[in-house]
């Protein structure tokens, strides 16, 4: 458990968003004052103003202006904007680290981890400004060119969680940006401080090469707030991550209006464990998957399926190393587990694993709080869960540091487990045997938008599309040919023949 010297997190927060360049006075529009809350201690640290609807319905008209200019400069100099971003969150890579570490709980290392993934990102956008690349087709008719060409859709809203209060808007922008698109973020009201600077960064950059800073809006304020982004017909994208409860209103609310989502949501993913498993491998990437950032990533791994023939070895060696986890306020270093986000995160995992065991499941470890020293803080002991099947509660998404353990016999009864919840983001196969590999990563093996072999189920890198299937939403972000989301495509024929003929041999006069 860690004892970190109790220091002035307000004064922390101030110097670090002067260090951005951001004012939080700016942000004062009119509505409620939001109390920013950190999890390492419950105590309260600024108080800010949040947006009006009236407000953020300004701010969208604001991006809808700027699109007719931002979309008429080149790409690459579009991706200019981006290069300074990624440049300025090199510099201040570690004042952002404090704000995300303050807001959100995790440690240095991963909060650090998440402006790496900011400044990736940007690099990747930066080489994308040059790759907007459309096709040229045969067209089937004499002096004819058939070819598709790719353009700005429009406004595109970011609506953010609280667990990566930053990478995530990061992903989506610094691709809007170079695609022509502005941006409206509303963040997780969590998670405040952080977005802040994060704008403040962004703005400064817009700044000094002199376009216009209404590219980027900030919406500050709850979900009444956020919901303009929904229901406003000038955002023709919403871009947002949370629930899959909230993905279930989003999605309806901008299908309605014929708008698009990009939806990431719930995970529940698991990770398999043959019999050709490496153990000591296998035993670091379920570990750090399952207990990393208090089990509070959209990527932690839920469920651990593993073979009848290794389950004590395995699973007694997880025991062991869940024994050894320091779990403490994550400004001490040599802290590994740091808080839930919130004591709504904290009652949620004591009914799940109330829940689980009215369900025949036995606690192996952990599912306690610790104590340390802070009444309204909450740290857990990571939970490990044997389960006799995959019973109601394993079928939910807990966000919580709970590993529910199954055994399986047959590599299609594993992969039936697997694939036999409403999730699909990511999945995970510890095995040495070729064919099991290759069968997990088949059409017939993981329906899951990710599906990764000896290594855990979290830890995604910028080059690959991000995102998964079913009830985790269908979106895809980052990498790869991400960034078409955030263009429309049109089809065009060039006739240069001096004739006219028409399609399918149609003739016509």
């Amino acid at each position: 458990m860690s004892t970190a010297t109790n220091t002035d997190l307000k004064q922390i927060a101030l110097d670090a968003l002067a260090a951005c360049g951001a004012d939080i006075n700016a942000h004062k529009a009119g509505g409620k004052e939001l109390t920013t809350r950190t999890p390492l201690t419950g105590e309260s640290v600024l108080t800010i103003g949040s947006d009006t609807r009236e407000s953020a319905e300004e701010k969208v008209g604001k991006a809808h202006a700027a699109f007719t200019a931002w979309r008429e400069i080149p790409a690459p100099k579009r991706g200019d904007v981006v290069r300074r971003w990624g440049e300025l969150l090199v510099e201040h890579k570690r004042d952002l680290a404090v704000l995300v570490q303050l807001e959100a709980g995790k440690s240095m290392s991963e909060a650090e981890g998440e402006v790496q993934e900011m400044i990736d990102i940007c690099q990747f956008a930066v080489g994308q400004s040059r790759m907007l690349y459309g096709k040229t087709m045969p067209s089937e008719r004499p002096g004819h060119r058939l070819m598709e060409t790719w353009h700005p859709i429009g406004v595109v809203g970011v609506i953010s969680a609280f667990n990566f209060p930053v990478a995530v808007y990061s992903w989506n922008t610094a691709l809007a940006l170079v695609c022509g698109d502005t941006v409206v973020w509303k963040p997780s009201e969590l998670c405040l401080l952080s977005a802040i600077a994060t704008d403040a960064l962004l703005r400064r950059a817009i700044d000094e090469l002199g376009y216009d800073s209404n590219i980027v809006q900030l919406i500050v304020g709850d979900r009444t707030v956020g919901s303009v982004l929904v229901e406003d017909p000038r955002v023709p994208l919403v871009s947002a991550t949370g629930s899959t409860r909230m993905g279930r209103e989003v999605g309806p609310q901008v299908a309605q209006r014929f708008g698009r989502s990009l939806l990431e949501l719930g995970g529940n993913n698991a990770g398999i464990a043959t019999p050709s498993a490496d153990i000591d491998l296998a035993l670091r990437g379920i570990v750090f998957a399952a207990a990393g950032t208090a089990g509070q990533r959209c990527t932690t791994m839920r469920r651990l399926i593993v073979h009848e023939d290794i389950s004590d070895d395995l699973v007694g060696k997880i025991v062991e190393a869940y024994k050894t986890l320091t779990i403490g306020d994550p400004r001490d270093e040599s802290v590994l587990v740091g808080p839930l986000i919130n004591k709504a995160s904290f009652d949620g995992m004591q009914d799940a694993l109330k829940r689980a065991k009215e369900q025949g499941g036995e606690i192996l470890v952990g599912g306690n709080r610790v104590d340390v020293g802070h009444e309204d803080a909450y740290y857990v002991e990571p939970a490990v869960v044997r389960m006799p099947g995959q019973t109601e509660v394993v079928m939910d998404e807990t966000f919580a540091p709970i590993l529910y353990v199954m055994t399986y016999s047959t590599f299609e009864e594993a992969i039936e487990l697997h694939n036999g919840v409403p999730q699909g983001l990511s999945s995970a196969i510890f095995t040495q045997d070729q064919a099991e590999a290759e069968k997990f990563l088949s059409a017939s093996g993981s329906d899951c938008g990710i599906a990764n072999v000896n290594i855990g189920t979290s830890g995604a890198e910028i080059g690959g599309a991000f995102g998964g299937e079913k009830e985790t939403g269908g979106g895809r972000e980052s990498g790869s040919d991400s960034w078409k989301v955030y263009m429309r495509r049109a089809t065009n024929t060039v006739n240069y023949s001096g004739e006219l003929p028409l399609a399918q041999g149609v003739k016509f006069l």
